[in-house]
């Protein structure tokens, strides 16, 4: 199953906008390589960028880790409850609060990448466990539909919408 290959009535609203960006491959394999690549692309960060903030007020790289973690978390549980055929509308999260509301900026960048490799093996485990018809299953988030599957490229699309933002302002 490729990103593309989506139906319509699979996401909507700002859904859309990560699974864009979630590249052209299988989700699997997608969520396998986007891992490595994201440890790869921040092992290469400059040390001395690492607590740097291109402004006033704007979230940290490692901040930014923390935050991709958090989200992939809510994400995966929303992924569950929809595969198990809970239909319970499930509330957004306000990103800045639980930003306020880490110590990512004492921790190493060792241990923010452990976290996040643990993270995504739990995710692809969570993955490869669903049958097709679980991964089509759809439920309500952020008062916006999506399906299972679509939960699993909006993983991806997050995590590389943030390397990007790296790119662009942090180096």
């Amino acid at each position: 199953m490729h990103a593309n290959q989506l139906l319509e009535n699979e996401y909507s609203g700002h859904f859309g906008t990560y699974i864009k960006q979630a590249g052209d491959g299988k989700l699997i394999e997608e969520l396998e390589i986007s891992l490595h690549e994201f440890i790869r692309f921040v092992q290469n960060i400059p040390m001395d960028k690492f607590d740097y903030s291109y402004a006033e007020g704007k979230w940290t790289i490692k901040d930014i880790i923390q935050h991709i973690m958090d989200s992939e978390r809510i994400f995966v549980y929303r992924a569950l409850r929809f595969s198990r055929n809970d239909q319970t509308p499930l509330p957004s999260f306000e990103e800045n609060d639980y930003a306020d509301n880490t110590n990512s900026n004492s921790r190493s960048i060792q241990d923010l990448l452990t976290e996040f490799s643990a993270l995504r093996h739990s995710s692809l485990l969570f993955y490869k466990s669903l049958s097709e018809e679980q991964l089509k299953r759809i439920g309500t988030a952020s008062r916006n539909q999506i399906s299972v599957r679509a939960l699993g490229f909006v993983l991806i699309g997050h995590q590389k919408h943030h390397q990007k933002v790296f790119e662009e302002r942090y180096l």
